[in-house]
């Protein structure tokens, strides 16, 4: 008799419902290039038509991932469910809340021109609404789970720590954008509190982990891998929280009494030159990390889309400063800054799009 043949099972085929919470961070990275466009201090002509057409490919993408995440839930829910167990990938459940709150402040922005203001309110609301709730849940469960089930090393902390306590950050800045479409003067005064609120949950949080993120760079160096790009997390809450700071000080007023709100915007420029200060201090380490890394080989990885949303913050960051100061320099920072955050988008758009066509990026990880 014939010796029975050996039946191996083919691996898991790479293809477009193999993507985990990390993918959302393309559509953080490509709504801020839209919304810091809209904000940007210098305008110029086509600048708003061409946020417009970045917003639509921001939430369409927004909208295929999330069919995309949700069919693998249901065809792999093992897989699915590994993610939130993983010292590494757990972290970019954060990605999936500020995609939303992304795209919301988008449609607030300049999503009127494409879809009406009516709608694009709507949209705000609806998509501000999930965002800070699935901003919440991760800014509690991701550390509980780095606390109990985690096998966190010494020399673990990176950037994507970050993550998961960004998202109220995010939410408190788009949430100032709908304080003047609340009809009550409760209800203005009850979000603008709230957003601060949130400002402090991230704050002090991200204040801790860029502190591990610090100590673990002095002690242990660089991984030398594209978690590298990881490093450039470290702007997202410096630059939102200027941003965040900035704009309930821009709309404190229709919240709150005269004198609060005159403090809150006194508050914005103390509060956000310092962090800005620091902010630019951080660019330039992260720059020259990047940069030797790159020349050692760094790979393509999404983690280099961490070169784009915290870069984006710093721009919206860098606007609200030159609003309630004046200054021209800020001005042309967050005019450098801006073309800074396009080149750097239109390089990593394009390596993911040629790296999911070729399957490097896609796959079970």
């Amino acid at each position: 008799m014939p010796e029975p043949v050996a039946v191996v099972a083919p691996p898991p085929q790479r293809g477009l419902h193999h993507v985990g919470p990390n993918w959302f961070a393309s559509v953080m990275g490509t709504g801020i290039v839209a919304t810091a466009a809209a904000t940007l201090p210098v305008q110029v002509p086509g600048l708003r038509g061409f946020a417009q057409v970045v917003w639509v490919l921001a939430a369409v993408l927004l909208a295929v991932l999330v069919v995309l995440v949700g069919s693998f839930w249901v065809r792999h829910p093992v897989a699915a469910r590994s993610h939130a167990h993983n010292a590494q990938m757990a972290h970019f459940y954060g990605a999936a809340p500020m995609a939303l709150l992304t795209v919301g402040a988008g449609a607030l922005l300049i999503g009127g021109d494409v879809i009406g203001a009516d709608a694009a309110l709507r949209l705000d609301w609806a998509l501000w609404t999930l965002g800070t709730a699935g901003g919440l849940i991760t800014a509690a469960t991701i550390p509980f789970l780095m606390v109990t089930r985690h096998d966190v090393s010494p020399d673990a902390a990176f950037g994507g720590w970050l993550m998961p306590v960004v998202p109220p950050m995010v939410s408190a800045a788009t949430g100032a954008l709908l304080i003047p479409h609340i009809g009550s003067e409760t209800g203005r005064a009850t979000m603008l509190y709230a957003c601060f609120a949130m400002f402090g949950l991230s704050m002090i949080a991200a204040l801790i982990i860029i502190t591990m993120i610090w100590s673990r760079l002095v002690h242990y160096g660089t991984s030398g891998t594209a978690r590298v790009a990881t490093l450039w997390i470290v702007l997202g809450p410096l630059g939102q929280s200027i941003t965040a700071a900035g704009l309930l000080g821009g709309n404190a007023a229709a919240a709150v009494d005269p004198q609060i709100a005159g403090a809150l915007k006194v508050f914005a420029v103390l509060f956000g030159v310092p962090v800005w200060g620091f902010a630019v201090l951080w660019i330039v380490l992260a720059t020259s990390l990047t940069i030797r890394t790159l020349r050692r080989g760094m790979p393509f990885a999404l983690t280099w889309w961490s070169l784009t949303f915290p870069v984006g913050t710093f721009v919206t960051g860098t606007t609200q400063l030159a609003l309630h100061t004046g200054l021209p320099a800020l001005r042309v920072a967050a005019v450098v800054g801006y073309v800074c955050l396009l080149g750097t988008w239109c390089l990593v758009a394009t390596r993911t799009v040629h790296g999911s066509v070729r399957g490097e990026l896609l796959g079970p990880r």
